[in-house]
């Protein structure tokens, strides 16, 4: 029984562990969405720059949009 606790305490620690990563993945992508959720289409191409797409428009390398952190 011992050895039963002993094994289950480190898978325990792993599945604590992993939930918290979960998490704070989906942080960091809400940031992302909120900064720059007026455009439709985007990349980023800096820490600040970001390569859009607008309506009715191709690919533009133009400054559309800053990231905030």
């Amino acid at each position: 029984m011992k050895a039963l606790c002993l094994l289950l305490f480190p898978v325990l620690g792993l599945l604590v562990s992993s939930k918290t990563l979960c998490s704070m993945e989906e942080a960091i992508s809400e940031k992302i969405q909120e900064s720059a959720s007026s455009l439709g289409s985007w990349d980023v191409r800096a820490e600040t720059t970001c390569h859009c797409q607008c309506a009715g428009m191709d690919w533009t390398g133009a400054r559309c949009c800053r990231l905030q952190p």
